[in-house]
This record gives structure tokens, C-alpha cells and sequence, in this order.
């Protein structure tokens, strides 16, 4: 899904499951992997406006009765409390994952509540937060219940209230019906049953289709057709990358200049070929959400064709949105990290993703899009 000012595009590929012969369109669903974090610091935001919680609240505040937040790291070290910034920036010292689901029981179906706040108090950080960011997915698990907690109900049911229904999303969910799974995308390798993602709500458990996307990407950048938009905010930089020790997890797409609640930024704020992204995998999938805010350009990618197929379309993502821009896509060299996930220690002060040729202009219709061969909705 491409969408700039007025104008909307939709391109699918492929099979809605392996000799379906039917190919993907608008209505057939999607896992959102962890592009369910914009969502969670979209509520964060959204409490943080409400003055039900501010990003220096600690989590203790809402941690179940009994359950102390660790503070102490590997080494020995004693920090300040983890707060919900922490958590939403990936600097709270948290490792990318806990446990994973036993059996057939699905994707993003474990660890659930009980089991992370057992596990949490005996945790010890890997470095003192704020000094550092690594990709976390029960950071946000977290993030999610602590969401949950302040606003006094489930968090499906905050989701939505405040995002859903407001907005028109008819089928982003984490407990789909027997018909929205009918429709579920499958690739090469089904990787799992459709079934209720409550558990990883807040990290990755999100359901959703290029409709309902595009929807969401017009919420984002402020464009007209939802009746509501996001506060710009949730998307903006709260931590340049110089003022950590390391990064890690967080280059998939580019190396990050700037990390945002949930987003990374990619370009400094006042370059025209700033991008602002979410990457997302697993479960088959591979997801991504690119937005160039000045330009009120945003895309949507969804594929199912294999675990290795990520840094390609995120590369290709960001050249079209480039390209859309206005600006020839130029290759730099830290584009070439985004190959290796598992990065860590990215040099981030010199860094560029895409260099802009002075004379580029801005492509007329978005039918020149088609010939680029980006994969929108799956295949």
C-alpha cells in the first residue's frame, strides 16, 4: 500500500496460500508482527495525553502487587527505575525474547501475563537503562500491560476504544473470527494456526489488511479521509543514536539515527529523505511501515516468502518512498547493515541511507509505483 496526499495504491502478488490460485487483495488478512508496537506507543501517547501516565512513570507503578522491577544488571551495577520511555525506546535492558509457545499452540500466543511478571523480578538487566537500546519484545509486552493497568481494562479492549473503532479499523485485532482467519494470508511454510494473539498484544500479536492499513498510514501523516490523526509526537525522535553506547536489533532497515516510541529514524530530521520506520517479522511474515512526514508519503509492505526476505524489501521500501519523494535513491554503504539483524555496536553519527541528486523531481502518479515490483500485500 502507497499512500501520498489524495492518492491511494494497491499492488498484490502472488497466492493467497500455495495452489489457491487466488491472488491477495485488500480484504485478505495479515499477521502485523511487530508493526503492533507503533499501535502500543500509539496508546502510550494517547494515556500520556490523558494524564493517565507520563514517560517517566516507572513501571513499578503499575507492576502486580508483590512483583519488584529489577534494577540491577549483569555486572553488578545499580540503575534508576525502568520507565515507560525506557520500555518504548528499546533501552530498558531487556532481552529481545523470554520464552516461545510449546507445541502447535501458535505464534504470539506465549509468554503471556502470568508468565512474564513471574519471570521478570529475577531478571538482571543487560545494561543500565537508557545507555543503551536492544530490541525487546516483552519490553513491550510490558509496556502493554502497564498500559492496560493505568486505563483499568484489558488491552484488546483499550485497543479498541481508543484506536479501532475510532478510526474505522474493521479487522486489526488480536482475536479474529473464523471468517478474518479464513482469510488469512499463508505462505510457502505455514508457520501456525490463525487463533488469538492476546498474549503478545503489545509486541506483535496484531492482526490486520492493506484496507484497514491504509487507513492507518492517512491517521499517521495527517492525510485526509479518517477522521482522526495521530499526534505527531508518537512518531518524533526522543533519543539520538549518538547518545548510546550501542544499538542493537534496530538497523534491519537502515542504521537508526534517531529511535522514537516504538519507530526508528533513519536521515536526520531536517533532510528530505528522512524516514521514519517500523520493521516487523515472524510467523511467516515479513512487515514494514516507511513514512516520510514532509513529504505526507507512507507505505505499507506485507509478504509471506521467507524469513530472509526482510532486509530486501526494506531496502527496496525505502527506495520507493525515496523515489516518491522527489529524490533519486542512491545506495549508501550502511544500507548494508541492514542485512545483518544481529548487528550490534552500528555506528550511527555519519551515517546516511540515501544520498539526493539535486534535480530529481517528484514522480507525477503514483502508476509509475507498479513498475518498482514492491510486494504490498503478500504472496
Amino acid at each position: 500500500m502507497v499512500v501520498r496526499d489524495n492518492q491511494t495504491w494497491m499492488q498484490s502478488y502472488g497466492q493467497t496460500s500455495p495452489g489457491s490460485h487466488q491472488r491477495p487483495n485488500a480484504d485478505s488478512l495479515i499477521r502485523l508482527c511487530s508493526l503492533s508496537k507503533i499501535m502500543t506507543t500509539d496508546l502510550l501517547v494517547k494515556l500520556v495525553a490523558d494524564r493517565r501516565v507520563s514517560l517517566s512513570d516507572p513501571l513499578q507503578k503499575f507492576a502486580p502487587r508483590n512483583v519488584t522491577v529489577p534494577i540491577l544488571t549483569v555486572r553488578g551495577q545499580s540503575g534508576r527505575p525502568i520507565t515507560l520511555l525506557d520500555l518504548a525506546t528499546h533501552t530498558a535492558g531487556f532481552p529481545r525474547e523470554i520464552a516461545y509457545p510449546a507445541g502447535d499452540s501458535g505464534h504470539f500466543t506465549f509468554p503471556d501475563y502470568s508468565f512474564r511478571w513471574q519471570w521478570l523480578p529475577g531478571y538482571r538487566l543487560r545494561f543500565l537503562p537508557g545507555t543503551a537500546a536492544h530490541y525487546s519484545n516483552i519490553g513491550f509486552d510490558l509496556l502493554a500491560d502497564a498500559l492496560s493497568t493505568a486505563a483499568g481494562k484489558p488491552y484488546a479492549q483499550l485497543f479498541a476504544e481508543r484506536i479501532a473503532q475510532p478510526l474505522g479499523l474493521r479487522d486489526t485485532t488480536v482475536s479474529p473470527t473464523a471468517g478474518e482467519c479464513a482469510r488469512l494470508l499463508i505462505g510457502a511454510r505455514n508457520e501456525g494456526r490463525c487463533t488469538d494473539t492476546t498474549a503478545a498484544a503489545g509486541s506483535g500479536g496484531m492482526y490486520s489488511t492493506a484496507n484497514d492499513m491504509t487507513r492507518w498510514l492517512r491517521y499517521l501523516l495527517d492525510l485526509p479521509g479518517v477522521p482522526m490523526h495521530q499526534d505527531p509526537s508518537a512518531t518524533a525522535a526522543y533519543i539520538p543514536a549518538t547518545q548510546l553506547r550501542w544499538t542493537q536489533g534496530l538497523g534491519r532497515a537502515g542504521v537508526p539515527t534517531g529511535i522514537g516510541l516504538g519507530w526508528v529514524h533513519i536521515n536526520q530530521p531536517d533532510d528530505p529523505a528522512g524516514i521514519v520506520e517500523k520493521t516487523g517479522g515472524g510467523a511467516g511474515y515479513s512487515t514494514y511501515i516507511a513514512l516520510n512526514p514532509g513529504r505526507h508519503i507512507g507505505l505499507f509492505v506485507a509478504a509471506t516468502d521467507g524469513r530472509h526476505a526482510g532486509p530486501e524489501i526494506f531496502r527496496r521500501s525505502n527506495d520507493l518512498l525515496t523515489y516518491l519523494a522527489g529524490l533519486t535513491p542512491v545506495l549508501g554503504d550502511s544500507l548494508k547493515l541492514a542485512a545483518d539483524e544481529h548487528r550490534s555496536d552500528v555506528p550511527v553519527r555519519d551515517a546516511t541511507v540515501h544520498k539526493r541528486r539535486k534535480n530529481a523531481q517528484r514522480p507525477p502518479a503514483p502508476r509509475q509505483v507498479a513498475r518498482t515490483g514492491v510486494a504490498a500485500a503478500g504472496q
